[in-house]
C-alpha cells in the first residue's frame, strides 16, 4: 500500500518507486510487517530535518533539576541560619531542589532532636515556596531533609 498525501493505493513496489522518482521524492517504508507493507512518498531529507528541529526544540525547553545542598550544624547561630535560608530560597526560586544536611560531630549525635528542630525551622521558613519531599532522616552522622519548589 502506498500513500501519497491523502491518496492511498495498493501497487507493486516497482510502480511505487517509479511514481516517487517522477515526483522527485523518496519512497519510505512506514510499516514493513503489515500485509501489504505500507510505504509513503515523501521528501525524506525534509522529514529528517523537521524531526531534528522538533527534537532540538524539545531539548531546549527541557529543564534539568539539580539538587543544591545547604549544610547546617546543630548549634548554628541565628545569623548564619538566616544566611543559609536565603541561599536555599534562592536555589528553590531558580527551580532546583534543596538538600538540607545537619552535620553532627562527636557527641552531638546523641542529640538528634537538635537537628530535627533545625530542619523543622527551615521547612517552616520556606513553606510558601517549597514543600518537603523527604522528611528529616538520620543517615550516619548526618540528618537529611529534601525540599522541592512548589510551582512544579
Amino acid at each position: 500500500m502506498v500513500s501519497d498525501g491523502d491518496k492511498q493505493a495498493i501497487m507493486p513496489t516497482r510502480d511505487a518507486l517509479a511514481r516517487a522518482v517522477v515526483m522527485g521524492l523518496d519512497l519510505v517504508e512506514i510499516s514493513p510487517t503489515a500485509r501489504p507493507p505500507v510505504c509513503r512518498i515523501m521528501d525524506y531529507g525534509k522529514y529528517r530535518f523537521e524531526q531534528a528541529k522538533r527534537e532540538k526544540e524539545a531539548r531546549k525547553n527541557q529543564r534539568i533539576v539539580q539538587i543544591k545542598e545547604v549544610k547546617f550544624r546543630p548549634n548554628i547561630e541565628d545569623h548564619d541560619f538566616e544566611t543559609k535560608v536565603k541561599n536555599a530560597e534562592r536555589f528553590l526560586k531558580e527551580g532546583d531542589k534543596v538538600k538540607a544536611t545537619v552535620m553532627f560531630r562527636g557527641r552531638e549525635i546523641t542529640h538528634p532532636e537538635l537537628g530535627r528542630v533545625i530542619c523543622e525551622r527551615l521547612s517552616e521558613r520556606l513553606a510558601e515556596i517549597a514543600m518537603v519531599e523527604r522528611h528529616p532522616r538520620l543517615e550516619g552522622k548526618n540528618m537529611i531533609l529534601i525540599l522541592t519548589p512548589k510551582n512544579n
